[in-house]
């Protein structure tokens, strides 16, 4: 009778896989290295945008008249037409 006999990695072939394996694992830590060097970037970008948008909103903020002035501001700068007394009123339906 033979005898069974699994097979097992014999020892020369260990490091080879702990090499691979090593390997493997500082490719992947340099992906996740460059993504969170990409993520960075791009939320410096939109601090950048987000700090720009303030300015410019507190910009419009700086030009609209005091509550207390009843007048409406024109913040767009297209003309503006007086509006009609009839235009007011709402037609009825009965």
């Amino acid at each position: 009778m033979t005898e069974y006999n699994p097979h097992v990695q014999s020892d020369s072939t260990e490091p080879d896989s702990i090499a691979e394996s090593l390997q493997r694992l500082s490719h992947k830590i340099q992906l996740i290295s460059d993504a969170v060097k990409a993520l960075h970037q791009d939320r410096s970008q939109l601090e950048t945008k987000i700090e720009d948008a303030q300015k410019r909103i507190q910009h419009i903020l700086s030009r609209l008249p005091e509550q207390t002035d009843g007048r409406q501001m024109n913040l767009l700068g297209d003309p503006v037409t007086p509006p009609n007394p009839e235009d007011d009123n709402e037609p009825t339906t009965h």
